[in-house]
């Protein structure tokens, strides 16, 4: 079966499309609606698994940047956690906005016991029960539990999933305290992004597709 990856920025895309899964990529850009119309379209047309991969925040505080954790259906966490022997095995839940402020992490896990948070997983796995599709999540850590995120960081995506620079430095120009906790933010992301890299790549010699 085909891999059809859903992820929130053209960011990850590259990284998806790098690692030469022989895949489809649908880039949400954290507009929900579209991803899940758009994603159906493509499991419609040819049937396979469908992968919610990208980065995500941390709301078990034991996670730090870098970390990557998997989820789904049985049979595809096996294959992923054999690809990925040193991920966590927990509950990833989506969001339609950003759970930015740590005081918000905290409530999200009390209520969903879930590890981690992203904005894609929840759409696909809506799509994965409609078309009986199997379906796995793969999201590397990018920000803590502990930790709330800048302002800036709340506008970086723009919504075909490029990053929104202006809006960024707009922000900055408005908040410049914030730069000090914008530079963590980033260096963060990019050890998350590093991850998913090596994540993918992994995957890419799993056979994940030999599902039926």
């Amino acid at each position: 079966m085909t891999l059809i990856f859903a992820c929130g920025l053209k960011r990850e895309a590259r990284i998806i499309e790098r690692a030469g899964v022989g895949s489809t990529v649908v880039v949400g850009g954290g507009v929900s609606d579209r991803l899940e119309r758009d994603l159906e379209a493509c499991v419609r047309q040819r049937p396979g698994v469908i992968l919610s991969c990208g980065v995500a925040g941390a709301l078990d505080p034991s996670l730090r940047p870098g970390d990557v954790v998997i989820d789904g259906d049985d049979a595809v966490i096996a294959l992923l956690h054999a690809a990925l022997p040193s991920a966590s095995v927990g509950k990833v839940v989506g969001s339609d906005t950003i759970v930015a402020r740590a005081a918000d992490k905290r409530a999200l896990i009390g209520r969903s016991r879930a590890m981690a948070v992203d904005m894609e997983t929840h759409v696909a796995a809506r799509v994965a029960v409609r078309t009986g599709s199997p379906f796995g999540v793969v999201r590397a850590i990018a920000d803590t539990a502990e930790e709330d995120l800048p302002p800036g960081a709340l506008v970086g995506m723009r919504p075909d999933g490029g990053m929104a620079l202006g809006a960024v430095l707009a922000s900055l120009a408005r908040h410049p305290g914030q730069l000090p906790a914008l530079i963590r933010t980033g260096r963060q992301a990019d050890r998350a992004f590093a991850a998913l890299a090596e994540a993918m790549t992994a995957i890419g010699n799993a056979r994940i597709d030999r599902l039926d």
